[in-house]
C-alpha cells in the first residue's frame, strides 16, 4: 500500500468512526431527553395517587440538572439520572463481544451512557459532601438506538436482547421503577461501631455546623453487583 492509499485509509477510518460516534451522541441525548419526560410523568402520576395527609417532604419530586443531569427524589432517597458527554466501547472481555449482533458490525458496540446513582436526600440538603452515593444502574445506547442494562435487578426484568431491544418510553419507565423500588428497599444501614468509634475535632465542628460526618446506606459494607 503506498503512503498515499495509507493517508486516504485513514482518513476513511476517521471520517467513520467519528459519524458513528456522533450519531451514538445524538441517539443517547434523545434517550436522555425523552428519560426526563418518563421522569416528569412518573411525578405526576405519583403525586395523583397519593392522599393529602403524606408529609410535603416524602412526596416524590422531578428536577433537571441542566442538560446531562437530572434527579427524582422520593421520601429520604434521591436518584441522579447523569448522562456521560462521552462515547465509549467495551473492553475486550465484556460478554457483548458475544453476540452476533456486535461479530456482524463492531461498529454497534460503541456507546454512549446514561448512569443512574442513589444518594440519601440529606446528603444534598445538608451539604455533606463526603457522603456515598452508588451507582445503581447504567444504560448503554449504540448508533441504531439499541440498548442493554447493566445494574441492580434490571438484567432478568429489561435486557432480553441487544440486538433486538430499542429505546421507548415504557422502557424507560420500567427501568426507572426498577431502580426505583430498589433504593427504597436498599435501607440506611448503622456502620461498624469500629468505624466511627474515632472521629476528629474537624468533623465534629463540620457535624454541629453542617451535620457533614461520612454517611452512606452501607458505610462498612460491601456494595457488590449482587447485593439485594
Amino acid at each position: 500500500m503506498t503512503e498515499k492509499e495509507v493517508r486516504e485509509s485513514l482518513l476513511e477510518a476517521f471520517v467513520i468512526k467519528s459519524t458513528v460516534k456522533q450519531n451514538v451522541y445524538d441517539n443517547t441525548m434523545q434517550t436522555f431527553n425523552l428519560l426526563k419526560k418518563v421522569l416528569k410523568q412518573l411525578e405526576e402520576n405519583y403525586l395523583s395517587k397519593i392522599k393529602n395527609d403524606v408529609p410535603s417532604a416524602v412526596l416524590p419530586e422531578f428536577k433537571e440538572r441542566g442538560a446531562f443531569e437530572a434527579e427524582f427524589k422520593i421520601g429520604g432517597d434521591l436518584l441522579i439520572f447523569s448522562m456521560h458527554s462521552n462515547v465509549f466501547e467495551f473492553d475486550d472481555k465484556h460478554p457483548v463481544w458475544n453476540t452476533d449482533y456486535l461479530k456482524e458490525d463492531p461498529l454497534r458496540s460503541y456507546c454512549g451512557t446514561i448512569n443512574i446513582y442513589n444518594f440519601l436526600a440529606d446528603s444534598f440538603k445538608y451539604n455533606r459532601v463526603n457522603d456515598l452515593g452508588y451507582l445503581v444502574a447504567r444504560i448503554f445506547i449504540n448508533k441504531e438506538k439499541h440498548f442493554f442494562v447493566e445494574g441492580k435487578r434490571q438484567t432478568e426484568e429489561v435486557v432480553k436482547d441487544f440486538a433486538q431491544d430499542t429505546i421507548s418510553p415504557g422502557i424507560l419507565r420500567q427501568i426507572v421503577e426498577t431502580a426505583i423500588q430498589y433504593c427504597i428497599e436498599f435501607d440506611l444501614l448503622v456502620p461498624l461501631y469500629d468505624q466511627v468509634k474515632i472521629a476528629t475535632v474537624d468533623q465534629m465542628n463540620q457535624k454541629m455546623s453542617f451535620s457533614k460526618m461520612i454517611t452512606g446506606k452501607r458505610l462498612g459494607f460491601g456494595f457488590k453487583t449482587d447485593d439485594v
